[in-house]
């Protein structure tokens, strides 16, 4: 979320990460034989602290506080050590971490090293507390005292290559299944996962880290090695049986058809989909260009002209306007002191409706200007673009909508510029809103509740009704017609610029059925490319 709201839920009170993924991406470092002192650093360049306490303390506190890059710094080996810390916190996902000294060898005079312990206690789960004492190195270089890293820092037993993990299942059961029953995450030796094929990688922490937190009985920690296999447990035991399987609300064929429609795509792309009768998020997915942040669910982009929906909505309740009503889209047009540009078309003498499905920005900044200056804000609440939920497992940010500062910005706002901001969630869930006429509850599981920290009311049905009929020609007849083919789909592109004008992300938010969604397209200077994404996706659906 923006810092102005900060309402993402961490699950379980700790960020949940997959657990499993850490083994692709760090080996833990042997830390083997203590290391020669640093050279070539000044005393103010090199990190560490003055004396041994010192070191060893912040070290620990950092630790506790979850702060890993800090934690780092104070050993000889910053990036395995963050690297490792990182992962192993968000493998075992604690509500809480307490590391306390408990013995510190005074180093003699020009000593380059020194020993001591410190104890270590998780707090897993309610009643869950795992506490352990940890021997540890300090050592001198560029005249600073430093931890010395070693895998054993996390456990005495850890060693090169072995990592610790949460496994709830003796043997492998299935720990998550999508709405339909189809498997997508196990649990057993070597800690919860997803099944093969990863089929939902943007939300595998989320998955994953709810099975952790909704454990019953079984419960342990392990100590694997880099191919996943259980070494020891260390602490806990895990379910002969297992537990029965937790229900998302994601579908399998609706996440894959996602997932494959961006994988087509050479730029960032996203893409979520949401059921429109339950709420039920089917889909999120990203491609690798754009990253493995989950800016599908709270990355915010000025929606460009998808926005019009929400224009459309204040001009039709708030102006008494309907699909059929007159408007004029000259090319270009002075509106109050902003001179604003269609791409290159005009359409003269028009109806409201044929403004809609070219995307005329002159006819949508004229008709923002005649609003009140809350009034595409009160459509936007109406849309649940300033909504907010805190679903377990994942942060989340729909958008950001405001009264204009000025009728300028009043203009701009009309089509999507200015300082109107929405994320692919909050398009998706714009669109549900038309297509169902109710209010929609964004949920990831059947079986743990979505909790609504800012609700909203949609527009009348009056007025959905013209909304719908505009959006319809959008694919019939407008800038989406290459969704023609993909059914009876009712939709909104956009391109909006940002920056210094020069790049524009790409937009189309719609609907088919039930199933309302939205494909964002960084840098894609076009939203055709998204259109063309959108009907990839729902074409095996």
């Amino acid at each position: 979320m923006n810092p102005a709201k900060r309402r993402g839920i961490l699950i379980g009170g700790a960020l949940l990460v997959v657990v499993v993924l850490v083994a692709a991406f760090f080996v833990l470092n042997s830390g083997g034989s203590t290391p020669e002192a640093a050279t070539g650093a000044t005393a103010v360049e090199s990190p560490g602290a003055h004396d041994p306490n010192s070191a060893i303390t912040e070290y620990l506190q950092d630790f506790s506080e979850n702060n890993p890059d800090a934690a780092g710094r104070l050993t000889d080996d910053n990036a395995a050590a963050a690297v490792a810390l990182r992962a192993t916190r968000n493998a075992l996902t604690p509500s809480s971490v307490t590391a306390k000294l408990t013995a510190l060898q005074p180093a003699a005079a020009g000593a380059k090293q020194t020993d001591g312990t410190f104890s270590v206690s998780w707090t897993l789960k309610p009643g869950q507390v795992w506490t352990y004492d940890v021997p540890f190195q300090l050592v001198q270089g560029g005249g600073k005292w430093l931890v010395h890293w070693a895998p054993s820092l996390l456990h005495p037993k850890l060693e090169a290559g072995q990592r610790l993990v949460i496994s709830t299942a003796a043997q492998d059961t299935v720990a998550v299944a999508d709405r339909d029953g189809k498997p997508l995450v196990v649990s057993g030796p070597g800690g919860v996962r997803p099944v093969d094929g990863n089929p939902a990688p943007l939300l595998r922490s989320a998955l994953t880290g709810q099975v952790t937190a909704a454990a019953g009985g079984g419960f342990a920690v392990e100590r694997v090695d880099a191919g996943g296999k259980s070494v020891e447990t260390l602490f806990g035991k895990a379910s002969a049986e297992g537990a029965k399987p937790l229900v998302t609300s994601l579908s399998l064929d609706a996440q894959n058809a996602a997932q494959a429609a961006v994988d087509g795509y050479q730029g960032s792309a996203m893409l979520v989909a949401l059921d429109t009768g339950s709420g039920d998020i089917l889909a999120v997915a990203q491609n690798g260009a754009a990253g493995t942040a989950p800016k599908a669910l709270n990355g915010l982009f000025e929606p460009g002209s998808s926005f019009k929906i929400a224009t459309s909505v204040a001009a039709i309740q708030q102006s008494g306007l309907n699909a059929a009503s007159p408007v004029d889209c000259p090319g270009v047009a002075t509106i109050g002191t902003r001179t604003v540009k269609n791409e290159g078309f005009e359409l003269g003498a028009t109806n409201l409706q044929t403004a809609f499905a070219r995307s005329c920005n002159t006819t949508f900044g004229q008709l923002a200007l005649g609003l009140p200056a809350d009034g595409l804000k009160k459509a936007a609440d109406e849309l649940g673009l300033n909504a907010d939920y805190e679903i377990p497992g994942l942060k989340t940010e729909l958008g950001k909508v405001e009264p204009a500062a000025s009728k300028d910005e009043q203009v701009e706002d009309g089509f999507g510029q200015g300082r109107i901001q929405a994320s692919a969630l909050g398009g998706t869930l714009m669109a549900a809103t038309v297509a169902s006429g109710k209010a929609i509850t964004p949920r990831l599981w059947h079986d743990v509740e979505t909790k609504v920290v800012k609700g909203y009311s949609p527009p009348p049905a009056s007025v959905l009704g013209e909304v719908r009929k505009m959006m319809r020609a959008v694919v019939t007849s407008g800038t989406g017609r290459a969704a023609a083919a993909s059914g009876t789909v009712f939709g909104k592109t956009g391109t909006a610029q940002f920056g210094d004008g020069k790049q524009a992300t790409g937009w189309f938010v719609g609907y088919r059925g039930t199933i309302a969604f939205a494909v964002v397209l960084e840098n894609s200077n076009d939203s055709g490319p998204a259109v063309q994404v959108a009907a990839k996706f729902l074409k095996p659906l």
